[in-house]
């Protein structure tokens, strides 16, 4: 080696046969990505508008480093869910991941740089392996509409709530007259109210009755509306779920949202009891060897199956019920069969 190709600068080149991790911190307004090598060493980074422009180029951006196949993307279900549509169109597999904990973060601090290549490193660890749920089918559907329905459920219980509130400390007649009834009777008797023209407190309450029972009214039908949209859907796309004994609507849609419009990216029974928080975790120490129940999970997939199990033990316990009182033993008045 002569001297003259010693003093010449090293220079190196990024070798686009190289395999590389993206991660990806998302937000509203915009991504920051960061590329880091298969031995955990940050190689770029760099912000993306949250645009159908930023999108494209931010694929680009990374493969520029090297071969990408993997990307960590924080919030799948929230600021990042169309980043990561776009990306699996880019034949990039999607791993969702959750935000770093407290103690790395009181360690190492916080920008958005930083929790980006801790997206890629969380893939290039193994800490995070879950496939990142699809939003652009049927489930997303349900998803919209189950949300619809809960708020519509909540703002009907406010406007009950304050019907009752107001009649509370309404004048004697009126409360008198709408003591005892049912809610679906307050409110249709809440809507014939005759209105006053005189300024008391007694035409505000009948005003602000009248009112309020017309809300409870519209959110009736929204709910109903609503419903209808999650039954047709899942009768569409899955109707066998709905004949199992003890599923319903609303319990279908909360299972369903919870697997996602890609049920495959669950591998077992196991892992779709865990997702739910139903599943058996090892909590042994010393000579102690016991487990407990699962407490993580989706608390409304949980929730949906404890009401499909009380359903079933219900059912179980009026057939029982049946089947006693149509036997001769259990009558008292029965009398023994001759021998």
């Amino acid at each position: 080696m002569t001297s003259a190709s010693m003093a010449q600068p090293i220079r190196f080149h990024h070798d686009c046969r190289r395999e590389v991790v993206l991660g990806v911190d998302t937000h509203k307004d915009a991504h920051v990505a960061a590329v880091v090598s298969t031995t955990g060493k940050l190689i770029d980074s760099r912000s993306f508008p949250a645009t159908a422009d930023g999108y494209q180029q931010l694929p680009d951006w990374a493969r520029s480093s090297g071969l990408v196949s993997r990307a960590g993307v924080e919030c799948t279900g929230s600021y990042g869910a169309a980043l990561s549509r776009f990306l699996r169109t880019n034949e990039l597999t999607v791993i969702e991941v959750n935000q770093p904990d407290k103690a790395t973060r009181r360690r190492r601090g916080k920008t958005d740089t930083i929790d980006a290549e801790a997206a890629a490193h969380a893939v290039l660890s193994g800490r995070a392996t879950a496939t990142a749920k699809l939003a652009d089918g049927p489930v997303e559907a349900l998803r919209l509409f189950k949300m619809a329905k809960v708020s519509a459920v909540k703002a009907r219980t406010q406007a009950i709530n304050q019907l009752r509130a107001v009649l509370v400390t309404a004048s004697p007649e009126l409360r008198e007259s709408l003591d005892g009834l049912t809610i679906p009777k307050l409110v249709r008797a809440c809507t014939t109210l005759h209105r006053s023209t005189a300024s008391t407190a007694t035409a505000a309450a009948v005003f602000t009755l009248r009112l309020l029972a017309r809300r409870v009214e519209e959110l009736d039908d929204e709910i109903a509306a609503l419903k209808q949209q999650i039954t047709d859907v899942i009768r569409q796309h899955i109707p066998q779920l709905l004949d199992c004994y003890g599923v319903g609507p609303d319990t279908a849609a909360a299972l369903l949202i919870a697997t996602g419009d890609n049920p495959e990216r669950l591998h077992s029974e196991a892992s779709f009891a865990s997702l739910c928080g139903v599943s058996p975790v090892e909590a042994s120490s010393g000579k102690t060897q016991r487990r407990r129940l699962n407490r993580g999970g989706d608390r409304q997939a949980n929730s949906a199956l404890y009401t499909i199990v009380l359903a079933h033990s219900a059912g179980r316990h009026a057939a029982a019920a049946t089947s006693s009182d149509a036997s001769p033993k259990a009558r008292p008045d029965a009398k023994p069969s001759a021998a």
